[in-house]
């Protein structure tokens, strides 16, 4: 596998449903904060350069991980999505020439082996993007994988958008995805706000590279303990739980 990857991990936003004045990636999970298991899973793989996106009380963040030497920042001073976040790191994705890594700070139960097991199929296969889904037991919230009459990636598409039927698939988006680096700074300068939230999202710029003729998959690798999340602070317990057991192990 290559060893020129990048990682681009997003930790800029707040939390809200967190109720705390804290970043949300600094929250302790069994005494550490959380975004300490998401770099360790990527010092494994291992990553050469990560960049770490920070936004909402920065200087919190950057204290927290002064230790890690190797770390880079990009800073997000305004919060307009997940989208608008990669593009703080322009400047680091043109000083790039490999596959870019983009996960969210916010998931500590990130495996080691999921990442290198879609680095081998996105290597081995040339394409553009590539994203990390699972099976959900139960997939509700999350957005849903859709896929052609072949079983070809088609889109993603969020539960408040899907049909019926729709909402009936179990592979799910965990906005792990890896692109080539100047196929994912072409798209983001063709993503746009045109959306209620009017906000930037990463999640567009598969479609994207999908409707230019680039190559686009999904591969369902990820672990079912990584469809565990951090929203709320009752969620830890069960995030803690995983890391106890055999999600443990990166």
């Amino acid at each position: 596998m290559s060893n020129n990857l990048m990682a681009i991990v997003l930790a800029a936003g707040k939390g809200t449903r967190m109720k705390s004045e804290q970043p949300k990636v600094l929250f302790p999970v069994l005494e550490r904060p959380m975004i300490d298991y998401v770099l360790d899973a990527l010092d494994a793989v291992p990553v050469a350069r990560t960049v770490v996106v920070v936004g909402y009380r920065a200087d919190l963040v950057r204290e927290a991980l002064a230790r890690r030497a190797a770390i880079e920042f990009a800073d997000q001073t305004e919060q307009l999505g997940t989208g608008h976040a990669v593009m703080m790191c322009r400047e680091q994705l043109r000083q790039h020439d490999g596959p870019v890594l983009i996960v969210t700070g916010d998931s500590p139960l990130t495996q080691t082996d999921s990442i290198q097991k879609l680095l081998s199929h996105f290597e081995r296969e040339s394409m553009s993007c590539l994203l990390g889904t699972l099976t959900a037991d139960d997939p509700s919230g999350l957005g849903r994988i859709v896929r052609d009459e072949r079983g070809r990636f088609e889109r993603i598409v969020e539960e408040k958008d899907a049909t019926e039927a729709q909402r009936a698939i179990r592979e799910v988006n965990m906005s792990t995805y890896l692109f080539d680096a100047g196929r994912l700074l072409w798209a983001l300068d063709h993503l746009t706000d045109d959306n209620r939230q009017k906000e930037y999202y990463v999640t567009d710029c598969p479609g994207i590279l999908l409707q230019a003729g680039d190559r686009v998959d999904a591969l369902p690798v990820l672990k079912p303990c990584e469809a565990l999340s951090i929203n709320r602070v009752e969620d830890i317990p069960a995030v803690e739980a995983a890391l106890r057991g055999s999600c443990g192990r990166p």
